[in-house]
């Protein structure tokens, strides 16, 4: 489990692609490796990869044919920057949101703007993520748990204040960047209650019961 927010940017240095998977090897200086331990996730670009070795300046991951084709990680070249952050502990602060690491989708920038300091991002997704997407709800691009200011037909805007870019890999965005998308994992689980199952079919979670609590509008 995540939180979204990036603890440091590595690199890419090495990939071994393997009959369809992936091995990934990161340069990562800035990310205290003194606690991590063989089998432990690090959040790479917003996947979840297990480490299989590492040393004080890296690790490396593989990468299953699902992430492959679910993410961009199947496109990264030998020196892109990377988004970084290890699993979070019982005691960590949680300034995020809840992050899985399990992309969705892979989303396309179109247009970058800015605004004032800040940069304001649209970014298009495909019609069956944008339903789990909410105006001022929370989404995890390329690693990074960000704010929706604004929803449109075909995907949502972002609004980047200076740090964000300055700690990320944010700043690498161009019209056309493809990015890793993770929608609420609340989103998801309350559309699976809302759908029901043939085990589940006497649940009391309804449309009714939720609006009643408070959790849709009427």
């Amino acid at each position: 489990m995540f939180t979204g927010i990036v603890a440091a940017v590595g690199r890419v240095t090495q990939l071994d692609r393997r009959g369809g998977d992936l091995r990934l090897s990161v340069a990562c200086p800035d990310l205290d490796m003194s606690d991590v331990q063989l089998g432990d996730s690090i959040a790479t670009q917003g996947v979840c990869l297990t480490v299989v070795a590492f040393d004080a300046q890296g690790y490396t991951a593989d990468v299953s044919l699902e992430s492959v084709e679910r993410s961009t990680l199947g496109h990264l070249r030998v020196g892109q920057r990377l988004n970084l952050e290890k699993a979070m502990l019982a005691t960590t602060r949680f300034g995020g949101h809840i992050v899985s690491g399990h992309v969705d989708g892979i989303g396309e920038i179109l247009e970058c703007r800015q605004l004032g300091r800040a940069v304001n991002y649209r970014v298009r997704v495909a019609t069956e993520l944008l339903r789990y997407i909410a105006e001022k709800g929370s989404v995890t691009v390329d690693g990074i748990s960000l704010t929706v200011n604004a929803l449109y037909a075909d995907g949502f805007l972002l609004t980047i204040v200076p740090h964000t870019l300055a700690m990320t890999t944010l700043s690498d965005w161009q019209p056309g960047t493809a990015v890793n998308i993770e929608v609420d994992v609340v989103a998801r689980y309350l559309e699976r209650l809302l759908q029901g199952s043939s085990t589940a079919s006497s649940s009391r979670i309804t449309p009714e019961f939720l609006a009643q609590h408070g959790y849709l509008k009427r």
